[in-house]
This record gives structure tokens, C-alpha cells and sequence, in this order.
């Protein structure tokens, strides 16, 4: 079971990281209007293992990019847990699902976004890639991005879902 997922857009911009402080910090506003782009992954909850792949766009081509990249680094029946975005359901990526019989989907139902455990995953790689940072080109918020995946992989486990008493 592999959750699969989009993140974006990401903008070439300052991210600025909580600190506590009794002023507040002196940024200037910067609305990253350089350069942004859109990250897809794969994440695997039983091992944490996690696959990402940056492309300029959401289209449905750069989302058949992934789907390869995942039939390549996961052998054997896999099944893809996915939202019901209008670009995971092209035609392209519906006859590249009969070509690949061993990757089965799963749609996740609407407006349950908890769901995919990708989406916490999310928040852990910006913190890794993103918090603290200043980006001046998509280049190095994917080199970032690369680098912070690299090192999740070589330190990652298995995720656990905990459920929040209130």
C-alpha cells in the first residue's frame, strides 16, 4: 500500500522558522514570485520509505512520471491510495494503469484528505526541505527538496497513526 499525492505549488521564496521571540522578527515580505513548482510523492507507511519527483505543473503527464518511478522502485502488486484529482484520472493515466495490471488503484472518498497518510508526511518534508530557508530558482527548491528526501529515507520508520483523544 502506497499513498500517493501532490504537494503545491511551491514557491522560491523566503520560509521563515518559528522562533520565540519578544519582538516580532523583521522580514521583508517576499511573495516568491520567481519561480515555483510542484512536487509529487509516494510514501509507504509500513516502512517510511518515500519517493518524490518535482515537475513545473500538476498536469497529468508529470504525475505518469511518478507512477514510473514507483513501478520501479516497488516490485511486485501494488496499490496506489490517491485523491480523485482531475489529473489522476486522465485517460492517460488510465491506460497506463491497463498497461501496469500489477498497480491497482484506490480513490480515496471526497473531502477526506486524512485519509492518505502522505498529507502528514507533507508537513515533515517541509520542515526538512523548506523551514529557514531562501530560495532564489525552482533548481535549488529541488535540490532541497532532494537532499531533505535522501535524508528522511536514510533515517526513516514506519509510520505510525496515532489517534488524538480530545
Amino acid at each position: 500500500m502506497i499513498c500517493v499525492d501532490e504537494m503545491g505549488p511551491v514557491s522560491a521564496k523566503t520560509y521563515p522558522t518559528a522562533r520565540w521571540s519578544l519582538r516580532r522578527p523583521h522580514l521583508a515580505p517576499d511573495y516568491g514570485r520567481r519561480a515555483k513548482l510542484w512536487v509529487f510523492g509516494a510514501f509507504e507507511p509500513r516502512t517510511g520509505q518515500a519517493l518524490t519527483c518535482c515537475a513545473p505543473s500538476r498536469a497529468a503527464t508529470h504525475f505518469l512520471t511518478l507512477l514510473t518511478q514507483i513501478t520501479e522502485h516497488w516490485q511486485g502488486e501494488v496499490i496506489l491510495i490517491m485523491d480523485n484529482l482531475a489529473s489522476h484520472k486522465t485517460l492517460d493515466v488510465r491506460l497506463w494503469a491497463l498497461a501496469h495490471p500489477h498497480v491497482r488503484f484506490l480513490f480515496q472518498p471526497t473531502y477526506a484528505p486524512w485519509l492518505n497518510l502522505i498529507e502528514p508526511w507533507w508537513k515533515t518534508l517541509r520542515s526538512l526541505a523548506l523551514k529557514g530557508r531562501r530560495f532564489e530558482n525552482a533548481d535549488e527548491l529541488h535540490t532541497a527538496i532532494a537532499n531533505a528526501v535522501s535524508y528522511w529515507n536514510a533515517h526513516r520508520h514506519p509510520y505510525v497513526w496515532r489517534k488524538v483523544i480530545a
